[in-house]
């Protein structure tokens, strides 16, 4: 994988996208421009423009893989996978490279997230002039925010002046910067653009998928709430640039993990147009994407590359293509099975297939052994485990013009839609005899008695065969009855809100001392999502209806007493592999506690013997590096290039 380098931020040339809204009647259609002005915002159709690259701009950033690398690989998530380079094997700080401020892929925040503040600023200083409504502008003050509160959490105190003053539109290049604090990023930009933005967004979104007061209540609470952590910093992680843990307006972490509640169950009981999803497989079903759940996205579509922003027939992985699901993907396409019933004679029996379940590997980034035990304990009640992986392969040689039957394991007979492999939910009762080398699967797997299927434990998962995600899996409409197009980049939407978020929020600032509302505790609002993942409609993997009710064995299951470290386990089964994670545990300063060490298996199949692999983090690395090319084009002394810089990384 290459690397792809951006122009620094402070160069305010930025391309207008068109947006594709889908599902909707109306479509956003502007002429794409090399430069925005005073005067273009100004009026109607330059403010429309703006906001419509707003929306454009998200693909940049999520679906992107290598950004969503920075946000798993490293963290009780995901490991680096046996194809990885070292973009995604710095991240994992086991030895294998250092997070630098070269090697970092968090640049594809920074490079992306500042265009389109200016943008923002844009619209917010001159759009009034042209006659919109307030709630469009509103919306540009959400993006700030929003932009403005992924920066903060991800690199400390960042610029709000950008050159023509503090939160301010410029036009002009320039190659002086000075970073704002923490607390001045937080009280001058993210909270006032979000308040106001609840003043004036609508109920009900504008077009399919623009944002509304709930959207923008969402992250105000998580703003508050990672504030309030902030404020109160329990382990001392160090802040950059250096400012007092003490509030500019003068209130203490305890007043924002209440405001973070307040406005969280606010939402829960007003939730206008959105909602939970009745089942945990409806959230992220791809037939069923853009749900009521889903609150924010980086859309795609297959109709029309011009709206999607990307190839539909074939991917390199960059620009605004949405590739961040192939990293999770082994290369199932080596498994085989035998056209004969009694010499092996290998044929590929699960191809390459644009299907939720299979799409491109990669083979970048896997789960952990303790994932696949631990976090995923209980997968008899629970349907997220089956509603987050890929865990039985099913042959699909039809589709390529193979015909007829195949022989598999044991030399048993399968037909199109059988299951070709499969990952065992637990290791059984006698250790699986695994062939030495690939065998007869050609991925190592092994072979039970009066079993068709190849089958590998949990114990046995490694870094080369390994539980596929599932839930960022490919989807098309138009593969007929054949492979369809699985080397272009997913034309689904990337989810990157989502309602059910409201209840892990105001759990959260519970456990920390809000005061809670009668139904509304912190074990009240944790098993609201419990409960619902415990309902069945239809066993993934088993490829079957199911319908069973486990609510209630879920919420009896439900500690009596929450605490943090059992929300990160929630969170983590509710939203694995989705790029919350490294934020999570930033956020709560328990990266270094929960991600110290992880078991997998080796890089080459046949290997399964688990070994524990120790991570070094250290205190800094709860901020990611300034980009070096940012800092490279700065006109200032080498003294104020380091201060620039995060601690840790010069």
């Amino acid at each position: 994988m290459k690397r792809i380098h951006i122009v620094p931020i402070f160069k305010t040339l930025i391309l207008m996208f068109a947006l594709f809204i889908s599902g909707c009647s109306k479509i956003l259609k502007e002429t794409p421009r090399s430069i925005y002005t005073p005067e273009f915002f100004k009026t109607e159709k330059g403010v429309m423009g703006g906001v419509t690259a707003l929306y454009s701009n998200l693909r940049y950033i999520f679906g992107n893989a290598y950004y969503y690398n920075t946000c798993e690989t490293g963290t009780d998530e995901v490991t680096y996978a046996q194809s990885a380079d070292q973009n995604f094997k710095v991240m994992d700080i086991t030895g294998v490279g250092d997070i630098t401020s070269t090697t970092s892929r968090a640049d594809v925040l920074w490079y992306n997230a500042f265009p389109a503040i200016n943008t923002a600023s844009g619209i917010i200083e001159y759009g009034t002039e042209a006659g919109v409504p307030a709630s469009l502008i509103a919306e540009a003050r959400f993006f700030r925010a929003f932009y403005y509160f992924m920066l903060v959490q991800t690199f400390g105190g960042v610029p709000l002046d950008l050159g023509a003053g503090e939160l301010k539109f410029n036009t002009n290049p320039v190659r002086l910067s000075k970073r704002n604090t923490v607390p001045e990023v937080y009280t001058k930009a993210i909270f006032p653009d979000l308040i106001q933005a609840i003043n004036d967004l609508p109920d009900n979104p504008r077009l399919t998928g623009t944002v509304t007061k709930t959207v923008a209540r969402l992250y105000l609470a998580k703003a508050y709430l990672t504030y309030a952590w902030w404020l109160q910093n329990p382990n001392n992680i160090p802040t950059y640039p250096a400012a007092d843990r003490t509030d500019p307006d003068g209130h203490n972490a305890q007043w924002y993990f209440q405001q973070a509640y307040d406005i969280a169950t606010y939402a829960i009981d007003n939730p206008g147009p959105y909602g939970l999803q009745p089942t945990y497989y409806d959230v992220n079903w791809a037939p069923n994407d853009r749900n009521n759940e889903i609150l924010l996205y980086a859309d795609h579509t297959e109709t029309s590359e011009y709206y999607n922003g990307a190839s539909l027939t074939y991917s390199g992985g960059g620009g605004q293509d949405n590739f961040a699901g192939w990293m999770m993907q082994w290369n199932y396409t080596v498994i085989r099975s035998s056209s004969s019933p009694s010499t092996w004679v290998p044929v590929s029996s699960v191809q390459r297939e644009a299907e939720q379940h299979l799409g491109r590997p990669w083979i970048r980034m896997c789960p952990t052994i303790d994932v696949i035990e631990n976090t995923f304990a209980d997968k008899t009640n629970d349907s997220r485990y089956d509603g987050t992986f890929t865990t039985v392969y099913r042959g699909n040689w039809n589709k390529a013009g193979i015909s007829g039957p195949l022989y598999n394991a044991n030399f048993m007979q399968v037909n199109p839609g059988d299951a070709i492999l499969t990952f065992l939910n637990d290791n059984p009762p006698s250790p699986l005899t695994y062939p030495n080398g690939p065998g007869h699967s050609n991925v190592g797997a092994a072979e039970v008695p009066g079993r068709s299927d190849f089958v590998i434990a949990p114990e046995g998962i490694s870094r080369i065969v390994y539980p596929g995600l599932w839930k960022l899996g490919e989807y098309r409409t138009d593969n007929g009855n054949g492979l369809g197009q699985p080397n272009a980049a997913s034309t689904r939407p990337f989810n990157i809100a989502k309602f059910s978020e409201f209840y892990f929020i105001a759990a959260e600032a519970a456990v920390k001392g809000a005061n809670t509302q009668v139904g509304k505790t912190a074990r009240d609002l944790i098993n609201v999502i419990r409960a619902r993942a415990g309902k069945w409609r239809w066993d993934n993997n088993g490829d079957s209806t199911k319908i069973e009710d486990h609510s209630a064995q879920m919420v009896a299951a439900t500690p009596a007493t929450i605490t943090i470290d059992y929300i990160l386990q929630e969170r983590s089964r509710e939203y694995y592999g989705e790029g919350y994670r490294w934020y999570d545990l930033v956020r709560t300063q328990k990266w270094g506690e929960l991600a110290q060490s992880y078991r997998i298996c080796g890089p080459t199949y046949g290997d399964h013997t688990p070994k524990t692999y120790t991570r070094n983090i250290q205190p800094y690395m709860y901020l990611r590096p300034i980009p070096q090319g940012e800092i490279d084009a700065l006109q200032m002394s080498d003294a104020d290039k380091q201060a620039y810089q995060n601690p840790g990384y010069n």
